[in-house]
C-alpha cells in the first residue's frame, strides 16, 4: 500500500516513532559526550588516587571528585534514558501493528475486512492474468445470511455475533488453501479464490458445500437455530476488457448474482450472468417508478363487472388496481403489488385506490356493490379495520355495499388476529369473502369458525371447467358445500359461454370475466351507468378529510 493511502493515525504513530528517534540520537549524544568526559577524568584523577593509595600524596582534587561524580550521573542518566527510550519504541511498535490489524481485519470474526480485501483481490487477478496462458481464473464468492435480522430481533446481538463467528470458521473449513474469507460488513461475508478456468465446477462444489455447512444448527443462547445462505459467485473472466477497479468490479458482480439467488427461492447459489445487471437496474427503477407514482397518484382504480349468472344482470363490480405509469404505460397488479409489498408502501397504495375507489362507487346506484382485494400485509395490521371504516366515513360510503375479499394465505398465518379483523368489520356491516377458493389452506373447519359471507372460485378452477371432467367435480363439489353452509359463490374468469353455460348447469353463482367485459377506469364506468340510469342522484358529498385523513407514503 502506497503513503498516499495510508490512514491518518498510521501517520501519525510514523512520526511519532520519527521524533522517538531523534530524542534517542540526542540521549546517545549525551551519553557518549559523558562517556569522553569520564574518561578524560578518570585519566586525570587516577595516578593522583593510586599515590594517595600507596600514602605518596592527598588524592585528587576536590574538583576533579566532583566532576568524575558529575560524569558517573551523567552516564547513568543517558543510559536509563537510552533504555526508557527503547521501550517506549517497542511499545510504539506494537501498537502500530495492534492498530494495522483492526484496520484491516474484522474484530469480531478474525476475516480480513472489506477495505484489505480489495486490494489483495486486484493483485490476484492481475496475477491469474499474467499467467502464460491465463489459465487460472479468480472466483469472488459473496456469502449473506438469510433473515438473519430476526436472529437479532428474538435471541439479541450476543447470539447474532456468536452465529457470525461460527459461520466464519465454518467456511474456513470448506474454503481451499490459499483462498480468503472477509467480512463485508453486517451479515456478509466474501470468499475470494483461483480455480482452473476449465474447470469452475470446482467452484460449484465449494459453494455447495458452504451452504451445506451453514445449514446445519447453531449452538446459540442455550438453544439451538437454523439459517441458510445466500450465495452470488462472479469469475474474473467476465471482467470487461476495460476495469479501473475489477476487485469493486467483481464485488458488484458476485452481489447481483447474490440478489438472484435470494429472489429466487435463498439457500442456493448463483452465478453472475450479464441479464442480472439489467434486471437488477430495471427493479430498481421499477421501485422508484412505484414510490414516486404513490406520491403523485398515478395509481388508480380500475373496475370489473359482477353479474348474476342465471339473469345477466349487473350486481356490483370489482375494483382492481392500475398503476398509470408515464414510462411504462398501464401496469396490471401483479407487477408492481409483489414490489410495492417489499418495499412496504402496499398499505399506503391500497388505502388511496380505495379511497378513490369509495368516492367513485359513492355515485353508484345504491344496489350495485364495491368488492376490493386486501393485502395479506394489511390483514397483519391490527388497526386496518378501524383504517378501513375510517376511509368509508370520509367518503360516506355505506358500508352493506362494501366487501372486502381476503385470500386463503391470510388464513395460515394468524388466524386469531384475521378473525378479529373480519368481526370487527362484519359488526359495521360489512362484507368480507374468501378469494381464490381452492387453491390454498382454507378448510371447511375454518369457513365454519369465520363468519364469511361469500367464497369466491379461484379463476383457475374455472378456466378448465369445461376441459376436464375432474375440475368439473371439485367446482360442483364447492358449490354444493356453499349451498350446504349459506355461502354464495362467485366464479372468477369466465371468458366464453360455454364456461357461464357450465356454471349455470352447476349451481347458482355471480360471476365476472372478459366475457362480460374488460376492466374499465372509472370514467368509463360512470358513462355506462349514466345511460342505463343506474347512477345515484342523491349522493351525499364526501367529508373534508382533515390533516389526519391524508395518506402518507412511507420511503417516498
Amino acid at each position: 500500500m502506497s503513503d498516499s493511502g495510508e490512514q491518518p493515525e498510521f501517520t501519525k504513530q510514523k512520526h511519532g516513532a520519527r521524533r522517538i528517534s531523534e530524542r534517542d540520537v540526542v540521549a546517545l549524544g549525551i551519553i557518549a559526550a559523558a562517556l569522553i568526559m569520564f574518561v578524560g577524568h578518570a585519566a586525570a584523577a587516577m595516578p593522583a588516587v593510586i599515590r594517595a593509595f600507596e600514602g605518596e600524596g592527598e588524592g585528587p582534587a576536590a574538583w576533579l571528585a566532583s566532576a568524575l561524580l558529575l560524569n558517573t550521573a551523567l552516564l547513568i542518566f543517558g543510559w536509563r534514558r537510552h533504555v526508557e527510550l527503547l521501550r517506549e519504541v517497542e511499545e510504539r511498535r506494537v501498537a502500530e501493528e495492534q492498530a494495522k490489524t483492526l484496520a484491516f481485519t474484522d474484530p469480531l470474526t478474525g476475516s480480513l475486512n472489506r477495505r484489505s480485501i480489495l486490494p489483495q483481490v486486484d493483485a490476484l487477478i492481475a496475477s491469474a492474468h499474467a499467467e502464460t496462458g491465463a489459465a487460472r481464473a479468480v472466483a469472488f464468492v459473496m456469502l449473506d445470511l438469510d433473515h438473519f435480522k430476526q436472529i437479532n430481533d428474538l435471541n439479541g446481538h450476543r447470539a447474532g455475533d456468536s452465529m457470525l463467528v461460527t459461520m466464519a470458521e465454518r467456511v474456513r473449513a470448506v474454503l481451499p488453501e490459499g483462498a480468503m474469507l472477509a467480512r463485508l460488513g453486517g451479515d456478509e461475508f466474501a470468499c475470494v479464490m483461483t480455480y482452473e478456468r476449465a474447470n469452475p465446477a470446482r467452484i460449484d462444489l465449494i459453494a455447495a458445500e458452504i451452504i451445506t455447512a451453514a445449514r446445519q444448527p447453531f449452538d446459540v443462547a442455550g438453544g439451538q437455530l437454523a439459517i441458510s445462505l445466500s450465495v452470488g459467485i462472479a469469475c474474473s473472466t467476465n471482467l470487461p476488457s476495460r476495469c479501473e477497479s475489477p476487485a469493486e468490479e467483481m464485488l458488484h458482480m458476485a452481489d447481483m448474482a447474490m440478489y438472484h439467488a435470494k429472489k429466487n427461492g435463498r439457500n442456493r447459489y448463483d452465478w453472475f450472468e450479464p441479464r442480472m445487471e439489467h434486471d437488477l437496474r430495471m427493479r430498481a427503477e421499477l421501485e422508484n417508478g412505484i414510490l414516486a407514482g404513490i406520491a403523485r397518484g398515478e395509481f388508480v382504480p380500475f373496475y370489473e363487472q359482477q353479474v348474476d349468472i342465471e339473469t345477466g344482470e349487473l350486481t356490483g363490480f370489482e375494483m382492481l388496481a392500475r398503476w398509470n405509469s408515464p414510462q411504462l404505460g398501464l401496469v396490471t397488479p401483479d407487477r408492481f403489488i409483489p414490489v410495492a409489498e417489499e418495499l412496504g408502501v402496499i398499505c399506503d397504495l391500497s388505502e388511496a385506490i380505495i379511497s378513490q375507489a369509495l368516492r367513485d362507487a359513492r355515485e353508484w346506484d345504491s344496489n350495485l356493490t364495491l368488492a376490493v382485494n386486501i393485502s395479506p400485509v394489511q390483514m397483519r395490521d391490527p388497526w386496518f379495520a378501524q383504517r378501513l371504516l375510517k376511509l368509508m366515513a370520509e367518503a360516506n360510503f355505506p358500508p352493506e355495499r362494501l366487501e372486502i375479499e381476503i385470500t386463503e394465505n391470510c388464513l395460515n398465518e394468524n388466524i386469531g388476529l384475521v378473525r378479529s379483523l373480519v368481526t370487527s368489520l362484519k359488526n359495521q356491516g360489512v362484507s368480507v369473502s374468501l378469494d381464490d377458493f381452492g387453491v390454498g389452506y382454507a378448510t371447511l373447519a375454518q369457513l365454519r369458525a369465520l363468519p364469511f359471507d361469500r367464497v369466491k372460485i379461484d379463476r383457475n378452477f374455472v378456466a378448465r371447467l369445461t376441459r376436464n371432467e375432474d375440475t368439473a367435480t371439485v367446482v360442483s363439489t364447492i358449490a354444493a358445500i356453499g349451498e350446504s353452509m349459506n355461502l354464495p359463490l362467485t366464479a372468477e374468469g369466465i371468458e366464453t359461454e360455454n364456461l357461464r353455460d357450465s356454471l349455470r348447469r352447476i349451481g347458482t353463482f355471480k360471476g365476472q370475466g372478459y366475457y362480460y367485459g374488460r376492466p374499465e377506469p372509472a370514467e368509463a364506468v360512470r358513462a355506462r351507468l349514466k345511460s342505463e340510469a343506474r347512477l345515484s342522484n342523491d349522493a351525499p358529498p364526501p367529508l373534508a378529510p382533515g390533516p389526519e385523513a391524508e395518506v402518507r407514503v412511507a420511503g417516498a
